[in-house]
């Protein structure tokens, strides 16, 4: 291998370890699909406990969960949940972001709408409070529901329950973290800090609205793992009355 496939090798991981995506407007994404550079970017990776998305238009560099030296926040989410106050808490910002990709990883024409108008804060705790309710109305007729999937149901029912809806005044009270919009609010930080969506909006009606760079993360990675997929089944309820306009 050429001293130059390396140089370039390099800059390309590199490149990926400060921006986390290269897109085809990049000299780095063409040199990429070189053979030798592309092995030499893949062990890299390899070695430092990330590993490579390809895509036709894109590369993004992705943390493994575990063993990686370059692991963030969102990461070792769980690891660190003293950061979002409590296990509780932790519990219910995964919720969250799961009912947001749940949302957002369904149809052609789902994909297309949220891409253009995004989903407002509001929504997005209509649709996590309407999970919610229905995996308490099933605890009252199985206890044990969750167990089977690791999830303390009746800790995450409860602590929702009891949370402050938070739908007024939303600009003095957006870093509040114990109520339901302070919540969503801490979640939807975590996914923009990764670069996978943009909030607009924040001082009015906050919206999130996916990066392209999340559909394909959703795509080429989410999809191999039956967790995810376990996941997405729970945030289905048998009326998803919000789900025709998630711009509300």
């Amino acid at each position: 291998m050429s001293a130059d496939s390396i140089k370039k090798a390099s800059a390309v991981y590199f490149t990926l370890l400060k921006d986390k995506v290269i897109d085809e407007n990049s000299e780095h994404f063409q040199a990429y699909f070189d053979p030798d550079v592309r092995q030499t970017v893949l062990l890299l990776a390899d070695e430092s406990g990330t590993f490579i998305i390809e895509s036709p238009k894109r590369i993004q560099l992705v943390v493994q969960p575990t063993g990686s030296v370059f692991a963030t926040n969102f990461t070792h989410m769980k690891d660190r949940h003293k950061q979002v106050e409590t296990k509780k808490h932790f519990h219910l910002m995964s919720v969250v972001i799961m009912a947001f990709l749940a949302s957002i990883d369904r149809s052609q024409a789902a994909k297309i709408r949220t891409k253009r108008e995004g989903i407002s804060f509001y929504t997005l705790e209509r649709q996590v409070n309407d999970v919610i309710m229905n995996w308490d109305s099933i605890l009252k007729v199985k206890q044990d529901f969750g167990e089977e999937e690791k999830i303390d149901m009746k800790d995450v029912v409860t602590t929702w329950k009891y949370m402050e809806v938070d739908t007024d005044d939303y600009g003095s009270k957006k870093a509040n973290r114990r109520t339901r919009i302070g919540l969503i609010a801490s979640s939807m930080r975590l996914l923009e800090t990764e670069g996978l969506i943009v909030i607009l909006d924040r001082e009015d009606i906050p919206k999130a609205i996916p990066k392209q760079e999340l559909f394909e993360r959703i795509e080429y990675l989410y999809h191999d793992y039956d967790r995810y997929e376990m996941f997405k089944e729970l945030m289905t309820t048998e009326e998803d009355q919000h789900a025709e306009n998630p711009s509300n």
